[in-house]
């Protein structure tokens, strides 16, 4: 990022409000470097989901978020700010052959969003299974299994703190963690409205 004087005030104002956020425990979540040329300003985040397991913790999943700012306002945007965010968790192999794991997947970012409020539109996305045997000297390794979810959305608002908890909230749910208690009481809600 450059000298924050140069900032543009809502691209400033934004990255603000992700530094604010309080992520789950289970995630560990730093800055990372912005991929160049995508956008004039932006701001990326990584994170870990890590459980303790035995006394170690062991890496459950992991995940990208990049807030992207264009004060040009790209058509396909449909504004100045871009969401790009990426989460990846192993499976266990019998899920993994679960023909609507990637369609679960996809819906769980959207619960994500609208349990943190995180008005959005133009969403647009992948959701991959992947599959794995090893072979030769990785024979005993086994079958394996991983969901990758690649997905960009355009913010409705310029508050971006809620954004990037949806993210946080997915790396978990895709984790096998639970939605935590404030993502149950706003989807029991829904379900109470409709």
């Amino acid at each position: 990022m450059t000298d924050e004087q140069s900032l543009p005030e809502a691209f400033r104002r934004a990255v603000e409000s992700i530094s604010a956020v309080s992520f789950r425990d289970e995630l560990t979540v730093r800055e990372i470097t912005s991929p160049a040329g995508v956008a004039p300003y932006s701001f990326a985040l990584a994170a870990d989901v890590l459980i303790a397991e035995h006394e170690h913790e062991s890496q459950h999943g992991t995940g990208r978020f990049i807030l992207l700012y264009d004060p040009e306002e790209p058509e396909s945007w449909g504004g100045p700010f871009r969401v790009v965010a990426y989460a990846q968790a192993p499976l266990e192999a019998d899920i993994g052959l679960d023909p609507f794991l990637a369609n679960v997947a996809w819906s769980w970012l959207v619960d994500a969003l609208e349990s943190r409020e995180a008005h959005y539109f133009n969403a647009s996305g992948t959701a991959t299974r992947i599959l794995s045997s090893g072979f030769g000297e990785l024979a005993d390794a086994g079958d394996g299994a991983q969901i990758e979810l690649r997905a960009s959305w355009s913010p409705a608002t310029p508050e971006m703190g809620d954004q990037a908890d949806a993210w946080g909230e997915l790396l978990c749910m895709l984790a096998g963690l639970p939605p935590t208690a404030d993502a149950v009481s706003l989807t029991a809600r829904r379900r109470e409205r409709g």
